[in-house]
């Protein structure tokens, strides 16, 4: 089986998806919440809410647990290696990131052909094109067993072998869970400490989307290449993303790798996990710039 690298040909717009259906197979996976998709979605998308709420420890076991648990459901709803799996959320920038949390756990997989909706729901509906709430029977098979998984997975102990090195380690979290403030989306105290890893640099996910007239979507890959060397990251070097349960550092994994940036990996236990791991070092004070060394010339 032929596997798919070219990720520019994974962000589909309203339109070449509408052109996609009923001229190859297709199984679309709406993520969002069961109410949302029941008022209306794209036709014959599934609901897979799960793609964005089970949360995963990266030790052996939990990710075991984690591949079984979604081999199972992708299979449930479809998927056997010959369709195109195609996630949407309802906009990219309201739903953290859970379309591409998708793209990022079939990439894991190995899943040959995958595709996210640029600018979602919204962007459908801003094109005018058909919304329905009939529910789907899909036709379960086996998903494939046989792939050769992505090396996009990391565990904690990767990311603390990492630390103070050259891998870049890039925070991608809103801004109060990088200063501190906040230890989560959920609330301020839902994990037990604030901060960030340290030496990790930081670019609030939002940075890689811009308006459009169908909602936000993806910037281009030169935009997306501006956006990392203001935190000193280029295409070519290794890159480590973390958010708090993998889905904006999926949002950012996508937008890295259809700008050209070779060698990006996820901690998808990210700070739900090493928070919760007393024996993890975190940084806590402000995140302030560290001043640069006067050159001698200057200092004598």
């Amino acid at each position: 089986m032929t596997r798919i690298t070219d990720t520019s040909s994974t962000l589909v717009s309203p339109e070449q998806l509408a052109s996609m259906m009923g001229t190859e197979p297709l199984v679309i996976i709406d993520t969002r919440d069961a109410d949302t998709y029941a008022a209306g979605h794209l036709p014959g998308a599934v609901n897979l809410r799960e793609i964005f709420t089970f949360l995963a420890t990266s030790n052996a076991e939990g990710l075991t647990a984690l591949k079984d648990n979604f081999a199972q459901s992708f299979g449930n709803i479809g998927l056997s290696g010959a369709e195109t799996a195609v996630f949407y959320e309802d906009a990219l920038n309201s739903g953290y990131g859970q379309s591409c949390r998708g793209y990022y756990l079939l990439t894991w997989l190995g899943y040959p052909k995958i595709a996210v909706l640029n600018g979602g729901f919204s962007a459908w509906k801003a094109q005018g094109l058909p919304v329905s709430t009939e529910v789907p029977a899909p036709t379960a098979t086996t998903f494939p067993s046989t792939l050769e998984g992505a090396d996009v997975m990391l565990t904690k102990d990767d990311v603390a072998a990492a630390l103070h090195t050259d891998i870049k380690l890039l925070d991608v979290r809103d801004i109060d869970e990088w200063t501190g403030e906040s230890s989560s989306p959920y609330g301020k105290d839902f994990a037990p400490r604030k901060g960030r890893l340290p030496g990790a640099k930081w670019i609030e996910w939002y940075r890689f989307m811009k308006p459009s007239a169908q909602g936000p979507v993806f910037k281009s890959a030169l935009e997306v290449q501006a956006e990392c060397a203001t935190a000193g990251i280029a295409p070519t070097d290794t890159v480590y993303l973390y958010c708090f349960k993998g889905a904006r550092a999926s949002n950012t994994f996508l937008a890295l790798k259809q700008a050209g940036f070779t060698d990006v990996r996820m901690y998808f236990g990210s700070w739900n996990e090493w928070s919760r791991d007393a024996s993890l070092p975190i940084e806590t004070d402000a995140p302030l710039l560290k001043p640069k060394a006067m050159p001698l010339a200057l200092a004598a």
